[in-house]
């Protein structure tokens, strides 16, 4: 596949614009409230969480696209997730929506929504109501950043990416933004993730490869093991590039859909290198099963284990835990086909242990964090309410301090995890972090 990648994120598509300000909902005075807006109707296509406890705008995003596979809008806020608030958490999220259409002068059915924060708190609807106008007055096509730090909680780095290819003779754009810390462990859904493209598609289509990509990358990925009751992952394309419009699989549906599966895996592989008290990212791929869908739950198995991540954490290529790991993920094979290699050290073969430089597997366990360290101060202890501004904590004094990097740096360099459980055709990755003794710091205390 051929594509480029460019600027602008969410906003590089054709007839999108978006922004992001502060509304006051989050303490620490950092942006809080954000907006995407495509010009014209959009298809609009959306994967969600299986929780049984979700949030009040999970309930209404899946009820809009149920009855109307198109929209103009998605507001976010963070700071409340809304969740577990009852009825009245319902009625806050048809306000929001209803804000929205009126200032946009929409129909309040072509708006969406999505919510990050703590649960069991309520939207801050008179911050909301007092902020729209801004909210609305601000929209712009450079806006992708400003929309990036908007969605954050305890992110330390925005998400953001965007690629652009030809099809029809035409470029063709895809963008997205993604926010996700903690609480990552997705179950059919991602943690916040908006995408724009600009091609003309078929809605049944679109949400066909929506699923497909989510499946490939924020189904792929773990930091803790919790799942959040607020996930939601929305896809809008609102065929501005002008190009004939896409209603079958072919060559053209198979360029789309590999590029807004590789937009979503970025922004996957930077949730799980974001993770909370993180060093570093894992990166596992696993071949030889019987199927993809095999591979992917082994190798998704041995990124979320905690015993793997606080090896990589210690630097110890203790190569038991990985298979442990692959032995539990109810993927039957045989022993003696098991092969594991960490970067290039081959520990076990056949299904017996190889002789490996130990301190050198362990210095490439240390390489490999080093290169891919995110600018966050030694000893600091990250508080509840973070963005591209960071707050974070020395001693019981809060500092703010710019968190921009280049987004390859951190995902170039992970640590390589190679399974191999059989002659089988089926290949998956998954995508963790290791865990450190900052992620209990940064949780232990997070509403108090």
């Amino acid at each position: 596949m051929t594509w480029q990648k460019i600027s602008g994120g969410v906003t590089a598509p054709k007839g999108f614009r978006s922004t992001g300000i502060i509304a006051g909902l989050k303490p620490s005075g950092l942006p809080d409230l954000a907006l995407i807006v495509s010009d014209v109707d959009a298809i609009a296509a959306g994967v969600f969480t299986t929780s049984q406890t979700k949030a009040p705008v999970v309930d209404y995003c899946q009820e809009r696209l149920q009855s109307k596979q198109s929209a103009r809008a998605i507001l976010c806020n963070a700071g409340q997730a809304n969740a577990a608030t009852g009825a009245q958490g319902m009625l806050d999220a048809l306000e929001c929506a209803q804000l929205i259409a009126q200032a946009l002068t929409i129909s309040s059915d072509l708006v969406l929504l999505a919510s990050t924060g703590v649960i069991g708190q309520r939207n801050k609807m008179e911050a909301i109501r007092a902020a729209v106008p801004n909210l609305v007055a601000s929209l712009n096509e450079n806006g992708s950043d400003a929309t990036a730090k908007a969605i954050c909680t305890t992110d330390l780095v925005t998400k953001s990416i965007a690629l652009e290819t030809i099809i029809g003779d035409r470029p063709v754009r895809v963008g997205g933004i993604a926010k996700g810390s903690g609480m990552i462990h997705p179950n059919m859904a991602t943690m916040l993730s908006f995408v724009t493209c600009d091609a003309a598609v078929s809605p049944q289509l679109w949400q066909q490869m929506l699923s497909r990509a989510a499946d490939r990358s924020f189904n792929q990925i773990t930091v803790d093991g919790d799942t959040s009751t607020n996930d939601t992952l929305i896809a809008l394309a609102n065929g501005q590039s002008r190009t004939p419009a896409i209603t079958e699989m072919g060559a053209e549906a198979e360029t789309l859909e590999a590029m807004l599966t590789e937009v979503c895996t970025y922004l996957a592989k930077s949730i799980a290198r974001d993770g909370e008290g993180a060093t570093c990212l894992i990166e596992v791929q696993v071949s030889g099963a019987i199927d993809d869908a095999s591979a992917r739950r082994v190798a998704k198995t041995i990124a979320g284990s905690s015993l793997v991540k606080a090896a990589i954490f210690g630097r110890d290529p203790n190569w038991g835990r990985i298979s442990a790991a692959a032995g539990r993920a109810d993927v039957p094979f045989e022993q003696e086909h098991l092969q594991i290699k960490l970067g290039d050290f081959l520990m076990m073969q056949n299904g017996q242990p190889q002789p490996f430089d130990r301190a050198a597997a362990s210095n490439y366990l240390k390489q490999q964090a080093d290169a891919s360290t995110l600018p966050r101060p030694a000893g600091t202890l990250v508080s509840a309410e973070i963005s591209n501004e960071l707050l974070v904590m020395e001693g019981n004094h809060p500092v703010a301090f710019d968190r921009g990097i280049p987004h390859t740096q951190y995902v170039s360099h992970p640590v390589m995890i190679e399974v191999t459980i059989g002659n089988g055709s089926g290949i998956g990755q998954a995508w963790g972090c290791d865990l450190s003794y900052d992620y209990v710091k940064i949780n232990a205390e997070y509403t108090t």
